[in-house]
């Protein structure tokens, strides 16, 4: 099953509000390192999980989801996928 494009725009205006200022997810592909690229750092992870917790009722905790996954577009939206 793969997520619809609204889940994609959703993460990525997300995303958008919690990036270091002055930085933006143009250039950068879905598998980019978003810590590596500078676009996030490790204390915006924390707000990623919150996010799923809220939009996607998903528990990290009970779902296994490794957190470093989340440093990705894809690592995000495969996380959510697979707690469809």
């Amino acid at each position: 099953m793969s997520l619809p494009a609204a889940d994609r725009d959703k993460l990525l205006d997300f995303l958008a509000t919690v990036a270091r200022p002055g930085q933006t997810l143009d250039g950068l592909s879905d598998d980019s390192d978003l810590v590596a690229a500078g676009l996030i750092d490790s204390l915006v992870v924390i707000e990623i999980i919150l996010y799923l917790e809220r939009e996607y009722r998903i528990d990290i905790r009970a779902s296994g989801i490794d957190p470093g996954s989340l440093t990705s577009v894809q690592g995000i939206l495969t996380s959510i996928e697979q707690s469809r």
